[in-house]
């Protein structure tokens, strides 16, 4: 059994990039650059106003003196000319400075008649103008490899004048679900010794989250050689197999053994962490394969901790990418633990982390509730309110 920084290190070490593609702008959003993202020009390419209003050479430029217009400067559409002492062109927010200004002066300020413009007093301190490369200049890094393309890096990647980017390709994700006593939700109740099998919803969202592609999701009754088949209809079908339940030594947990006549090879078989012990990874067929337990609190958990990082790496990002942790203070006591690293469910409030009252591995109703998990050390004691601990976004 080996420690969670250890875990996370193997994947590191272990886990490699699945390759890339060339996808549309338009297409790219939430996936994940594998090639860096350099500006192909200068933002803005040469000064422009920040506001509506005039631009004046300055030096030549007093309150109350009557300046010339002598045209006009708009977005898309530039001033053609250049500007002289005692001439003025009338600018809009994001106009190219004309040849000769230096300053715009803000339309508040001026009074116009005709073809002429005087200011009042007051019209400073500010130039109102944008430098030419001031927010990037030409060739600089604008996205690195590895950054996920949220909203606002789709602004920063436009921006950057590319109309194709190269970004990693989505691992594919099968979910397996073993268990007899598993009943797709909406027929349990048709059965007095079923329950609703409610995880793989939950770990099939977390991974599409993460971003992946869930290609399949199925539930398998203890009974290994039909388990095996699944085994292998999973690996023909993606990059990372999750099969949850079967974890525990008993004799119908199937988990590994159902990946057994399938070549597989543990990385790791067993974390020392509660909840969650018995998660394992290995590689079948060239294919990943991640063990979560079967109680849906731990093997959300294990999915937060493990499964996320495994993608990550799949996706060209770093293992820890996803795992930003936060000191953050207690706002009601946390008991003691015990002799594994603990991961503590808690909720988020203004006052900070309240642990949830209902640590038990089998919680679903206030696993709903749950935002945070804290991390504890082996044989810690009791922590009062105030106290920073360590925190995952859960």
């Amino acid at each position: 059994m080996i420690g969670f920084d250890h875990a996370i290190s193997l994947i590191a070490d272990q886990v490699m990039p699945l390759g890339s593609e060339t996808v549309a702008l338009a297409d790219a959003a939430q996936r994940v650059l594998s090639a860096p993202l350099y500006a192909r020009s200068a933002a803005p390419r040469r000064d422009v106003s920040a506001m509506d209003g005039y631009a004046v050479f300055d030096a030549a430029t007093r309150p109350g003196e009557a300046l010339q217009v002598i045209g006009e400067s708009r977005a898309g559409a530039g001033f053609t000319g250049a500007v002289q002492p005692g001439q003025a062109v009338r600018i809009f927010t994001g106009a190219p400075m004309p040849p000769g200004a230096d300053r715009c002066i803000m339309q508040e300020y001026a009074s116009r008649d005709g073809d002429q413009v005087r200011f009042a007093e007051g019209y400073g301190p500010g130039w109102h103008v944008r430098k030419a490369g001031s927010d990037f200049a030409a060739g600089a890094l604008l996205l690195a490899a590895g950054t996920r393309l949220t909203p606002q890096a789709m602004v920063a990647a436009a921006a950057a004048d590319h109309a194709d980017l190269v970004v990693a390709l989505p691992p594919r994700v099968a979910i397996i679900g073993t268990g007899d006593e598993l009943a797709p939700p909406g027929q349990a109740h048709l059965r007095g010794d079923a329950i609703p099998e409610s995880v793989s919803f939950g770990v099939a969202a977390m991974a599409a989250a993460a971003g992946a592609l869930v290609v399949d999701r199925r539930t398998g009754a203890d009974d290994l050689p039909a388990l095996e088949r699944a085994a292998g209809a999973a690996l023909d079908l993606a990059d990372l197999v999750i099969v949850t339940g079967g974890a525990s030594v008993g004799e119908r947990d199937f988990a590994r053994a159902m990946f057994a006549p399938h070549g597989l090879d543990l990385l790791f078989s067993k974390v020392a962490i509660k909840p969650g012990k018995p998660v394992w990874l290995g590689r079948a067929r060239g294919k990943w394969v991640l063990g979560l337990p079967g109680n849906p609190t731990s093997a959300m958990v294990t999915a937060r901790l493990f499964l996320q990082p495994v993608l990550a790496r799949l996706l060209g990002q770093s293992a820890q990418a996803p795992l930003g942790w936060r000191h953050l203070p207690l706002a009601a006591p946390l008991g003691p633990t015990g002799d594994r690293e603990s991961f503590v469910r808690a909720i988020w409030s203004q006052a900070g982390l309240v642990p949830l009252g209902n640590q038990d591995s089998g919680v679903q109703g206030g696993l709903a509730q749950a935002d945070w998990l804290v991390r504890c050390p082996p044989e810690q004691p009791p922590q009062e309110a105030g106290t920073l601990v360590t925190a995952l976004p859960f």
